[in-house]
């Protein structure tokens, strides 16, 4: 079987799934190829934000009005493709609450104290299970299920095999496969750039539990409402790619979550999906160097937040026109 659309993106993840709605609606015929099952972004707790990650990662200024564009980037995209956006704000419970306020509001976000921590309106989120099948029912966009096993290119398309015999052509690939290795066939620039990106395992548990009014975080723990309850995470392990969940860490997690909470909840299977990150933490999207060939890759823990704006940074590439303002921040050739 052979098909031949616009654009084929490979990986049914939110960058994946962000960038195929985003160029179905520009009018391209935009093939999407995925495996199917969870992924990284389908076990992530669909948190938009901008403000508790600038605070813990301790982001530049300029870090974080990229993140701030990125996050306003979604009203207008959720309305777009039916996903439902909750801008229900956060809770941060921690040390120094005072530092912390005013290291949020230096960074150009709302936040006022609450008991032991602080509180701000500028942190949101999306429930994922029903982000990703909204995303995937896109204008223009067809899923097909199918395990890419290589990929090549001639002087006008690009060649997609699946595993099973599969093929389809088109003049455009975006590259969407989180952290995986590089497929066969891929040309040295771009493979060499995706064999830098580096693994960190994530987990999480979805509990049935009372959900708190809004996101709740603390250092090194989040509880997030979601259907059923909540989820609680997050752990975060660099360079390991295995999928096998950590019971003894999710109970560790989850009575934690719960302390916070002053709840009881009962736990159901941890969820384990492995995040690409780039050197500088930031994704890379656009343009590969080969002709016809985008990436879009590497959201660090990130990729909910991030997927409009990447998908606008990777269609303007596909497009040829001007570039995005972020553009130079997430170009894949950035690191030289």
């Amino acid at each position: 079987m052979t098909s031949s659309p616009d654009v084929i993106v490979i990986g049914a993840g939110v960058l994946g799934l962000c960038t195929a709605a985003e160029l179905g609606a520009r009018g391209h015929a935009v093939t999407v190829v995925d495996p199917g099952g969870f992924n990284a972004s389908s076990a992530a707790a669909g948190m938009i934000a901008p403000a508790l990650e600038c605070l813990s990662d301790e982001a530049t200024p300029e870090r974080a009005a990229l993140l701030r564009r990125a996050r306003d980037l979604w009203p207008g995209f959720a309305e777009a493709f039916g996903l439902a956006l909750t801008r229900d704000g956060v809770d941060w419970l921690g040390p120094d609450p005072g530092e912390a306020i005013a290291r949020v509001k230096a960074l150009g976000f709302a936040a006022a104290p609450a008991p032991g921590g602080l509180t701000s309106p500028d942190d949101w989120r999306v429930e994922v299970a029903a982000g990703l099948k909204a995303l995937a029912r896109a204008p223009g966009v067809a899923i097909v299920r199918g395990t890419v096993a290589s990929l090549f290119a001639d002087a006008r398309r690009w060649r997609v095999e699946a595993g099973d015999g599969r093929v389809w052509f088109a003049p455009t690939v975006v590259l969407a496969t989180g952290a995986t290795p590089p497929l066969p066939g891929l040309p040295d620039r771009p493979a060499a750039v995706v064999s830098a990106i580096e693994p960190v395992r994530g987990q999480l548990t979805p509990v049935a539990a009372p959900p708190p009014p809004r996101t709740l975080r603390t250092p090194g723990l989040y509880v997030v409402p979601a259907p059923g309850g909540v989820v609680i995470g997050a752990t975060m392990e660099r360079g390991r790619r295995d999928l096998e969940p950590d019971l003894d860490e999710s109970a560790r997690r989850v009575a934690a979550g719960l302390a916070l909470l002053g709840a009881a909840g009962t736990a159901g299977t941890p969820r384990v999906g492995v995040r690409g990150a780039s050197a500088d933490g930031l994704p890379l999207a656009g343009p590969s160097g080969e002709p016809g060939l985008h990436l879009a890759l590497a959201p660090f823990r990130n990729g909910w937040l991030l997927g409009p704006l990447v998908a606008r940074v990777v269609a303007d590439g596909v497009e040829g026109g001007a570039p995005s303002p972020d553009a130079a921040a997430l170009d894949p050739l950035r690191f030289g």
